[in-house]
């Protein structure tokens, strides 16, 4: 038997180095609103009246595009992708399926959501704050109900999508507007003087019988896979460090267990994803203590200014507002905290199907020990005078 202390989730991992953040490399990772690039000619519908002023964006990796010419602010692989749709109101993105998981989150204004192989199967409005899992293959579209200044992020599970599969009826209508796909899903424009390949190269619409196979869900159904913003259950203690000055943040789990440290909190949504996403709500002042977790993580601001600090030694930090993103590297030690001066809120999304164990610094833990408070066997906030004597250093 080892001599070594069983001593859950504190620091002194040797096996685990330290990522260092260095100042260009924050940059990089930093994503702001004004660096987004928006495609116009990113999907087949891009010709389609109704469709045509859809503005698509791919800031980290690169979705599902089908345009060669999409920009992509960050390609270092997550296990999920991030883009975002915006479009004026009444424009509309036309039926098509996911072989991964397509996760929307409505930061601004209202869209109709609406799945089915014609669209009829089921409609359900998606309003700031809201948060929908539409499951794999199924046909979805969704319209622009709201102002023109609508905002609609996307999450993608995994780092390869496989791309969409559209519509019959939309494949048919970009034909008469001189648009293809080739067979490995890439657009080809013959008005802008693609070369039209043969039948067998491009992709063909699916038959009746392969849609008749395709489950339908009922709008209850689709219902439990919407985290409504009204509807969200909040833990006020989902940190090691909540109660600890520099902590106090509030945390909803939408997608997977994901970070809480609170046994008693559920998710909204259970399947696997590849990824995992949680709301964190913080008074000003309010956020979480140095600590780190194995996984990648991307910080996307809905509400307030947020600062991020990483690594404990020559720390670097970034302020980010609303739409402002960050994506922060495995290993590397970070602080939240909401520097504004009303309430904030900040989806933090992060890869793997599993629960993210946080790991804390040493001080955080003391300080949490001193409280009473410590992190038992199985992940989870305890009392600390209640754990094994092994898991007690203080």
């Amino acid at each position: 038997m080892s001599d070594t202390p069983d001593v859950p989730n504190v620091t002194d991992a040797p096996d685990v180095p330290e990522a260092v953040v260095t100042p260009g490399e924050l940059t990089r990772r930093t994503v702001r609103r004004t660096d987004f690039v928006s495609c116009n000619q990113a999907f087949i519908d891009c010709r389609t009246p109704g469709s045509d002023r859809k503005e698509n964006y791919a800031m980290i990796g690169p979705g599902v595009s089908q345009a060669a010419g999409q920009h992509v602010n960050l390609r270092l692989p997550h296990g999920y992708n991030i883009g975002a749709a915006a479009m004026p109101h009444g424009i509309t993105n036309n039926l098509h399926l996911h072989y991964t998981a397509e996760v929307f989150v409505c930061t601004e204004g209202e869209y109709l959501l609406r799945w089915g192989a014609d669209g009829t199967e089921g409609e359900l409005l998606l309003k700031a704050g809201d948060i929908a899992s539409i499951p794999t293959w199924i046909f979805r579209g969704f319209t622009n109900t709201g102002p023109d200044d609508g905002w609609l992020f996307t999450v993608l599970g995994m780092d390869h999508t496989g791309g969409i599969i559209w519509g019959p009826s939309v494949l048919r209508e970009a034909e008469g507007h001189g648009l293809y796909l080739s067979a490995e899903n890439e657009l080809i424009d013959t008005v802008a003087g693609d070369p039209l390949p043969p039948v067998s190269e491009r992709v063909s619409p699916m038959t009746q019988e392969q849609i008749d196979r395709l489950r339908h869900y009922s709008p209850e159904e689709m219902r439990r896979r919407i985290a409504a913003a009204d509807d969200l259950v909040w833990s006020e203690h989902p940190f090691l460090d909540s109660t600890l000055p520099g902590g106090g943040v509030r945390l909803s789990c939408v997608i997977g267990y994901g970070m809480t440290e609170d046994p008693h909190q559920e998710p909204r949504i259970f399947n696997p994803h590849g990824h995992n996403a949680a709301w964190l709500r913080a008074d000003p002042g309010q956020g979480v203590s140095y600590h780190r977790q194995h996984e990648t993580q991307t910080l996307i601001v809905k509400d307030g200014e947020w600062e991020v600090t990483l690594n404990r030694t020559d720390p670097v930090s970034v302020r980010l507002g609303p739409r402002d993103m960050l994506s922060v590297p495995q290993d590397a030690w970070r602080t939240l905290r909401n520097v504004g001066d009303t309430r904030g809120d900040l989806l933090a999304v992060s890869s793997g199907d599993g629960r993210v164990r946080l790991e804390w610094d040493e001080e955080v833990a003391k300080s949490a020990a001193d409280a009473g408070l410590g992190i038992d066997h199985n992940g989870y906030i305890a009392p600390y005078a209640l754990l094994p004597r092994s898991a007690r250093r203080w």
